[in-house]
C-alpha cells in the first residue's frame, strides 16, 4: 500500500531567504530597465584620443626612424670594414708569398736562413719581439716582417671594429622591431576608435579638418614673409609641391611622407643634407626660439621631445606631415606645442 506522506514544509528561515533574494532580483531587473544605456563616445572625445594615440604613435615614428638610420649607417661601415679586411688580407698573402719565394729559394741552395724557419713555423710577431734575432735578417728581410706583423695587427683591429659593429646591428634591428610594433599597435588602436563613429561623425571630422587647411592656407597667400636664404626657399617650394600627398610612417618620399621625411626630403631637393629625425634636425642650424624672428623655410620643432618638425610658411602658419590619416597641408603653428625654429 502506498504511503501517503505529507510533503515536509520549508523552514520559516529558508522561504525568508528565497523571498528576499527574489525580492533582490526583482528590483535588480527594474534598475537594469530603467538604468541610462552606456553613452557611446562623442565624436569630440573619439577625436581627442585619436589625436592622442597619433601623437603617440609619431613619438615612435621618429624613434624607429632614428633605428633605421642607425642600421643603415652600420650596414655601409661593416661593408666598408669588410672591404677592408678583404682586401688586407690579399696584401697579407701577398707579403707571406714574398717570404715563402726567398725561403724556397734558399732551400734549393741548402742554406735557409734560420730566421725564415723561424717565420715559417710561426708567427713572425714573436720573432720580432726577440731583438737579439734581428741580426740574422737583412734589411729587405727586416722589412718584410715588419709588413706582414702590421698587417696582421691591423687586420686584427678591423675584424674586432667588425664584430662590435655587428652586434650593434644586431641590437639595433631588434630596437627597429620593437618600435614598428609599437607605431602599428599605436595605429590600430586609432583605427578602432575612428571605426566607432558613424558615416556623418567621419564626414565632419574631414569637413573640420579641410576648413582648418583651407583657413591656413589663405593665411599663408596674405603673408609677405621672406625666406631665410636660396635654399631654404627651394626647400620650401619643394615640400610645397608635395601638399596633398598622404602620411605614411617611416616615409621620406617622393610620394608620401612623414614630418621628418618631408622636411629632409624637401632640402635635398635644394642640394642640403640634413639628418633624417625631427630630434637631430633641430640640432642642424642655428635655433630661433621667437616666433616672430622666423622665415620662410626655417624649420619649426614641436613638443618637449621635439617628436615633430615642418617648415615655416609665413604669417603664423606652418607647411608639414601632420600624422596618420591626413596629407602634406598647411596649419597654425598655434596649434602644437611650438619649441623654436631652426635656420638650415
Amino acid at each position: 500500500m502506498a504511503s501517503h506522506r505529507r510533503p515536509k514544509q520549508p523552514s520559516r528561515t529558508r522561504v525568508t531567504v528565497l523571498t528576499t533574494a527574489a525580492a533582490a532580483a526583482v528590483a535588480f531587473s527594474a534598475n537594469a530597465a530603467n538604468a541610462a544605456p552606456s553613452e557611446k563616445p562623442s565624436k569630440d572625445e573619439v577625436k581627442a584620443k585619436v589625436d592622442a594615440l597619433y601623437e603617440q604613435a609619431e613619438h615612435a615614428t621618429e624613434k624607429f626612424n632614428g633605428a633605421r638610420e642607425k642600421q643603415e649607417k652600420l650596414q655601409k661601415e661593416i661593408s666598408t670594414i669588410q672591404d677592408n679586411v678583404a682586401r688586407g688580407q690579399e696584401e697579407l698573402n701577398e707579403l707571406r708569398e714574398g717570404i715563402g719565394l726567398a725561403a724556397a729559394a734558399q732551400y734549393r741552395t741548402g742554406s735557409i736562413d734560420s730566421s725564415l724557419q723561424l717565420f715559417l713555423s710561426s708567427d713572425p710577431d714573436d720573432y720580432l719581439d726577440k731583438a737579439s734575432t734581428l741580426d740574422q735578417l737583412s734589411s729587405q728581410q727586416v722589412e718584410a716582417l715588419k709588413k706582414i706583423q702590421d698587417k696582421q695587427r691591423e687586420l686584427a683591429q678591423q675584424r674586432s671594429e667588425a664584430s662590435a659593429k655587428l652586434k650593434d646591428l644586431a641590437s639595433t634591428r631588434a630596437e627597429l622591431g620593437k618600435k614598428k610594433k609599437e607605431v602599428q599597435g599605436k595605429l590600430a588602436e586609432a583605427q578602432r576608435l575612428l571605426n566607432t563613429l558613424t558615416a556623418a561623425e567621419k564626414a565632419a571630422l574631414a569637413e573640420e579638418e579641410a576648413r582648418a587647411s583651407r583657413s591656413a592656407s589663405e593665411r599663408v597667400e596674405l603673408g609677405n614673409d621672406t625666406s631665410a636664404s636660396s635654399r631654404a626657399a627651394a626647400a620650401f617650394q619643394a615640400a610645397q609641391s608635395k601638399i596633398g600627398s598622404p602620411y605614411v610612417y617611416g616615409a621620406s618620399g617622393p610620394s608620401s611622407f612623414d614630418c621628418s621625411g618631408l622636411t629632409s626630403w624637401a632640402y635635398a631637393q635644394a642640394g642640403v643634407t640634413i639628418p633624417r629625425t625631427s630630434q637631430a634636425q633641430a640640432s642642424a642650424g642655428t635655433r630661433i626660439y621667437s616666433q616672430s624672428a622666423l622665415q620662410v623655410g626655417d624649420l619649426v620643432l614641436f613638443y618637449g621631445d621635439l617628436h615633430h618638425v615642418g617648415f615655416y610658411a609665413g604669417n603664423g602658419q606652418i607647411l608639414h606631415a601632420p600624422r596618420t590619416g591626413t596629407v602634406v597641408r598647411y596649419e597654425s603653428i598655434n596649434n602644437m606645442p611650438f619649441q623654436f625654429g631652426v635656420r638650415i
